[in-house]
């Protein structure tokens, strides 16, 4: 079925993985965070229980454009409202590990697909990776970005639209508050521009959300939010909780958990941080690393990233590989 796990890095373990693929869709892991250990293990332990389709992600390291001493400054006021959730635990150093070595580990784990986010791949990785018969498949938020990826040799365009969870995939972070394009304005036009097929990202959740996704260009969908509430995905139940009967309205983008864009939850933490008088958060990975110390120390602040796409009402505790099934056939019946 043309349904793809979106790989949410931190909700994507390989029992969720492992449903999707059986049940006829792509599984999938965000890699970010990830040795390449990690990666290894991961991949080794999908093959192990699946022979279906597997797609790992990594984000794209942006090149800095603020200097060192401003850096400093949005850490040091982030760091001091922190304070007002209470203590801090014990510091974290780094949450990412080296990219190139994750890289290395991606093509050594030999998935169907290896996908970028928040920008693209250097030619000789690209050239690397279709060697062994790896598609490549990038985020875009916009036709610029959509193109450029098509020129670089991208296999599949993961057209996102604001409407999705977690982070938002534009190219440049400093013009992620500018690219609010919804997912069905955005197909049509992706589709009369590209030669690529075209994967729908952002607010699908049913075979409605499916079915016109395919109608308006797309060749298949990726989906997180729907499942996040499965029991394979072993989402935190405060954070499931919050998805339950979630107004697309009550979503809001924040900076506050990572210092990168991201759709979630409204959380008295997450609200926090737009209140008059609050600081701008860190930027990233200096934000998440905070938030992570944060953790340690006390409880006011919010124990996981509480993502959640404007589709989060729809999601349900059902197994994985129902809720795909349940998709794919709703959508069918649309469509025929």
């Amino acid at each position: 079925m043309p349904v793809l796990q979106a790989p949410m890095a931190g909700s994507s373990p390989v029992e969720l993985a492992v449903a999707v693929a059986e049940a006829g869709g792509m599984g999938a892991r965000g890699a970010l965070q990830d040795s390449p250990d990690r990666i290894a293990a991961w991949a080794a332990e999908f093959h192990a229980r699946s022979s279906g389709p597997l797609q790992l992600n990594v984000w794209i390291p942006e090149t800095a454009r603020d200097d060192q001493e401003d850096r400093t400054r949005r850490t040091s006021a982030a760091r001091a409202f922190l304070g007002r959730f209470g203590p801090p635990g014990e510091s974290v150093t780094t949450l990412r590990p080296a990219f190139d070595e994750q890289c290395e580990a991606l093509l050594r784990a030999r998935p169907t697909v290896i996908s970028s986010i928040m920008g693209l791949f250097a030619p000789e990785y690209v050239r690397r990776l279709h060697a062994r018969d790896i598609a490549w498949f990038a985020c875009a938020t916009t036709l610029d970005e959509a193109l450029a990826a098509q020129e670089a040799g991208a296999d599949a365009i993961v057209a996102q639209g604001m409407e999705a969870g977690g982070h938002r995939g534009t190219f440049r972070q400093d013009a992620a508050e500018h690219t609010d394009v919804g997912l069905f304005a955005l197909l049509p036009w992706f589709a009369d521009h590209l030669r690529v097929p075209i994967v729908a990202a952002g607010g699908i959740a049913d075979g409605r959300g499916l079915a016109a996704a395919l109608t308006l260009g797309a060749d298949a969908v990726q989906v997180g939010t729907a499942l996040l509430r499965c029991p394979e995905t072993a989402t935190p139940p405060e954070w499931s909780a919050a998805l339950t009967g979630l107004a697309p309205d009550a979503t809001v983008t924040t900076r506050a958990y990572t210092g990168r864009r991201a759709r979630a939850a409204s959380t008295p933490y997450v609200e926090a941080w737009s209140r008059p008088g609050a600081p701008s958060p860190a930027p990233f990975p200096e934000q998440l690393e905070l938030t992570a110390q944060w953790r340690r120390g006390t409880n006011e602040v919010d124990p996981a990233n509480h993502w959640a796409g404007q589709s989060a009402a729809l999601a349900t505790d059902e197994p994985a590989g129902d809720v795909l099934t349940r998709m794919w056939r709703d959508a069918s019946n649309l469509i025929t």
